[in-house]
């Protein structure tokens, strides 16, 4: 691609996160699989995340991986508590780097939304039909001893010594991200897991210094942030999902995550991955029908008032709408998730449809050549 092309448009022009500079603005954001074994990585997730590279995007996440055993979601979650599963990932990263994107992971623990059932089998929590099949569920942990909901398991209220044991894990969690090659690093703050229970009013109400204000609902993530980044390299950017708001009454919201944002940014993060929701359940529910990029007022919001860099997605659908929203400030990178499950090659053929790649130069020469020869064919037949 050329420097001229890259003029054409904010999408396909290069950013600076932290030091790093990322070639364009698409990000695949993490998307959970729920095929892993014992927390390891398999042919599937090789495929899956080395095909986001081939298909043009500049960072591609692997899926939340959790920092300790019980921190997963269900039996299938990817995890990231030892060298072997460092070791497991290596050819993954190997390969997206190789293939012109950036290698970037997602770390996680599920807290009191632990010990489910894969999606395909209920979504719910681990019942007789899953220990039929040999996934039988663990004890969870959580800020506050409530569960998500009535239909819920019941977590354990974790101790002070529990909590510094949890942010350690973290920690050690983001030493094994650098050891297996990963570029970025995410820390998932959001979606009713734990870092979020901790900061929601919601699920915390603990009477201790890690409760009660925003300040004592902060500190966990904060604290968690602060040994994160000691250990990660100051060199690979640091990014954060939260969920900037709850969406229920009397929750977490905008301003409290303005708020967060700053702390953050003043404790070396360098990108608030704004999502929402889920504190009480299904990230996707919502009482009213939500529509394309319905994210975009949070992440506008926590750009212009904390003044750090900001990732949005949900419902970004279309290369012209991902360049509306970069031209208006709104955000500063789109993260895209289930529309390259529909399409994994959404990058290039948002180039193309941009008029940034026309000729196909920037695509793999595999597929380039091929495709500039068919191209040619189309013109000559009126198809173009």
């Amino acid at each position: 691609m050329s420097s001229e092309d890259t003029k054409k448009t904010l999408l396909f022009s290069p950013v600076k996160v932290g030091k790093l500079t990322l070639k364009n603005r698409v990000i695949i954001s993490p998307m959970c699989q729920y095929s892993a074994d014992r927390g390891l990585p398999n042919n599937w997730h090789t495929v899956h995340l080395g095909q986001y590279a081939i298909g043009g995007a500049s960072l591609v996440f692997c899926e939340a991986a959790a920092v300790e055993e019980r921190g997963r979601i269900t039996h299938g979650d990817l995890g990231i508590w030892s060298s072997e599963h460092a070791d497991a990932l290596k050819p993954i990263v190997s390969f997206i780097s190789s293939n012109g994107a950036v290698p970037g992971i997602q770390i996680a623990h599920a807290g009191r939304k632990a010990s489910m059932q894969r999606p395909w089998f209920g979504n719910g929590p681990l019942n007789e039909a899953d220990k039929a099949r040999g996934e039988i569920p663990w004890d969870i942990v959580a800020p506050t001893a409530e569960p998500v909901n009535s239909e819920s398991l019941m977590p354990h209220e974790l101790s002070i010594n529990e909590i510094v044991s949890v942010q350690e894990a973290f920690a050690a969690a983001a030493g094994y991200s650098d050891e297996a090659g990963f570029e970025v690093l995410e820390l998932h703050s959001a979606h009713g897991y734990l870092s979020h229970t901790f900061l929601s009013p919601i699920s915390n109400h603990r009477n201790d210094a890690y409760g009660g204000d925003l300040d004592g609902r902060m500190r966990f993530t904060l604290e968690t942030v602060e040994k994160i980044r000691a250990i990660w390299p100051s060199h690979k950017p640091f990014f954060v999902r939260i969920s900037a708001i709850d969406g229920i009454d009397n929750g977490w919201d905008l301003d409290d995550s303005i708020v967060l944002a700053n702390e953050m940014k003043a404790r070396g993060v360098d990108v608030v991955d704004c999502s929402s929701g889920g504190i009480a359940g299904v990230v996707t529910a919502s009482r009213e029908p939500i529509g394309l990029g319905f994210r975009l007022p949070f992440s506008e919001r926590i750009r212009e008032e904390a003044d750090i860099t900001t990732m949005t997605h949900g419902l970004i659908l279309e290369a012209k709408q991902a360049e509306e929203i970069l031209q208006s400030n709104q955000a500063d990178l789109i993260g895209i998730a289930r529309e390259v499950l529909f399409n994994p090659y959404w990058p290039r053929h948002a180039a193309y449809e941009l008029g940034v790649d026309p000729e196909f130069n920037d695509w793999p020469e595999q597929y380039g050549w091929w495709l500039t020869r068919r191209e040619s064919h189309l013109k000559k037949i009126g198809q173009r």
